[in-house]
């Protein structure tokens, strides 16, 4: 999928066709989990649309709930959402990062090859 470290850095356009791809990637990712949050928060707790999706937005993006669970379903459901959110919260920092982080130690490895 990447260039091997004996191989050119990649263009900039090229680089930026990678990065784009993996947004792709993360996008559904991101977008399934917001939904689940939104469709649990709204069935268990009874919130809005919008808080449901303000509390599933704020666990995906590491900030943490908005609303506190009243009920007891609602309470096991928010903490079982909350650490999935944090996991795709990791996941989704590694797709996107991972392409960056290559880059810069493939521009290492070629920069001390130089030297």
């Amino acid at each position: 999928m990447y260039e091997h470290r004996h191989q050119p850095l990649l263009p900039r356009r090229a680089f930026a066709m990678r990065f784009l791809r993996h947004v792709g990637y993360a996008t559904p990712v991101l977008g399934a989990s917001l939904v689940l949050g939104m469709v649990g928060y709204h069935g268990f707790e009874r919130l809005d649309w919008v808080a449901a999706f303000l509390n599933s937005a704020m666990l995906l993006g590491g900030m943490g709930p908005v609303d506190a669970p009243h009920t007891t379903s609602g309470k096991l459901f928010a903490g079982v959402y909350a650490l999935y959110a944090g996991l795709v919260f990791i996941l989704v920092t590694g797709i996107l990062l991972a392409p960056l982080l290559h880059r810069i130690l493939h521009w290492l490895h070629v920069e001390s090859k130089a030297v």
